[in-house]
Parts: C-alpha cells; structure tokens; sequence
C-alpha cells in the first residue's frame, strides 16, 4: 500500500469515528467538520484528530459546546476550529 492509500484509508476511518460517536450531536458537530475538511487534512492533523476522538464523548461535547473547560492536555486549537465550523454551517 503506498503512502497516499494509507492517508486515503485514516482519512475514511477517521470520518466513520466521527460520524459515529454515539450521540447525534457529537456526530453533527465533529463529523461535519471531518467531512468539511476531510481531503485537506495531512498526516500530522490526522494524528491530533485521531488524538482527540480517544477522548470520552461527553468530555468532547462538553468542551466543544463550552460547558466545560478544556483541559490543558486537549487541543484547543482544534476543538476551535470545529467550534468555529459549526458557527459558520449555522451562520449560513
């Protein structure tokens, strides 16, 4: 498998774990944003996606719907940017 096929592949399983989270609320606001941004993701933000969706779903939908703060450890810069993208598919 050459390294395209494999980005090709995290890239789809990555998109099925975010459309599939558990709660349909996660599913809208993280797996629209992998599927917004999904053919422009390289490896190393295909790692801290990955990095992210290991995180509890009520932990994640929590600091993504700001009801908690995100703990230091967690991508904040990411979880901001979906924030952001949901911002901007309601906006419009």
């Amino acid at each position: 498998m050459t390294d395209l096929e494999n980005v090709e592949v995290r890239r789809k399983r990555l998109l099925y774990r975010a459309e599939h989270r558990g709660t349909q609320e996660l599913d809208i606001l993280i797996g629209g944003y992998v599927a917004d941004h999904l053919d422009s993701l390289d490896h190393a933000q295909l790692d801290r996606l990955e990095a992210l969706l290991d995180n509890e779903e009520t932990d994640l939908q929590a600091w993504i719907m700001g009801q908690r703060d995100i703990p230091a450890d967690a991508d904040h810069r990411l979880i901001d940017a979906i924030r952001e993208h949901q911002i901007k598919r309601v906006g419009t």
